[in-house]
C-alpha cells in the first residue's frame, strides 16, 4: 500500500470524525464529507465499499488512537494507579467541554444512534469499550496494589461502574451545558475509590 493511498484513506477519516463528532453519523451526508476531505466520490469509494464502511473504519481508527493514549497514560511510570486515573478522568471532562470536536468521545455521541443502525458498527463499539474497561481494570489493580486506591473491590467492577458512571455524566453534561454532572462524578469517583 503505497503512501499517497494511506495519506487520503486517512484524511477521508480524519474528514469524518470532526464532522461526525459535531453531526452524529446519520447528520453527515456523503456530498458534505467529500466537500470537507476535497476528494472525489470515486476516491471515498475506492477506500471505502459504503458509508457504513466508512462508519466502521472511523470506529476502528478511534479505538486504535483512544486506546494507544490510554496505554501511553496508563504505562506512566512516575505515576500510581491513582493519579493515573485522575489524570484520565480530568483529561475526560476537558476534552467533553472543549471546543475542538476531533477531541469528543465518538463513544458518547454515537452509542444510542447507530446500535440500532448497523449491528457491524455496535459491535466494533463494544468490544473497543471492552478493551477500555479492561484498561481501566488493570491500573485500577495496580493502584490498589501501590495503595493509592483504598477500595479493594474487584477492579472489573469498579471500572465498568465508573465507565458506566462517567459516560453518563457525559450525556448529561450535554443536556445541561454546564459541568455539574462531571463535578459530581468526579466526587462520587474519589469517594468510591478512596483516592490516596
Amino acid at each position: 500500500m503505497n503512501t499517497e493511498r494511506i495519506d487520503t484513506r486517512q484524511h477521508i477519516l480524519d474528514c469524518g470524525h470532526r464532522l461526525v463528532a459535531r453531526k452524529g453519523f446519520i447528520g453527515v451526508g456523503l456530498a458534505e464529507l467529500l466537500t470537507t476531505a476535497g476528494v472525489p466520490k470515486g476516491s471515498f469509494y475506492h477506500y471505502f465499499a459504503s458509508k457504513e464502511g466508512f462508519g466502521e473504519a472511523l470506529l476502528e481508527t478511534y479505538f486504535a488512537q483512544y486506546l494507544a493514549r490510554l496505554d501511553a497514560l496508563f504505562q506512566r511510570a512516575d505515576l500510581s494507579g491513582g493519579q493515573c486515573l485522575q489524570l484520565y478522568f480530568s483529561r475526560w471532562i476537558e476534552t467533553q467541554q472543549g471546543e475542538e470536536a476531533a477531541d469528543y468521545c465518538l463513544i458518547v455521541k454515537l452509542a444510542a444512534e447507530v446500535a440500532d443502525l448497523s449491528d457491524a458498527m455496535r459491535a466494533i463499539m463494544l468490544s473497543g469499550t471492552e478493551q477500555i474497561l479492561g484498561r481501566l481494570a488493570d491500573v485500577l489493580a495496580r493502584g490498589q496494589q501501590d495503595g493509592s486506591i483504598g477500595n479493594q473491590d474487584p477492579p472489573h467492577e469498579l471500572a465498568q461502574w465508573l465507565y458506566e458512571a462517567w459516560l453518563g455524566a457525559s450525556l448529561l453534561a450535554k443536556l445541561r451545558r454546564d459541568d455539574s454532572a462531571f463535578v459530581t462524578v468526579m466526587q462520587r469517583t474519589r469517594l468510591l475509590l478512596t483516592l490516596n
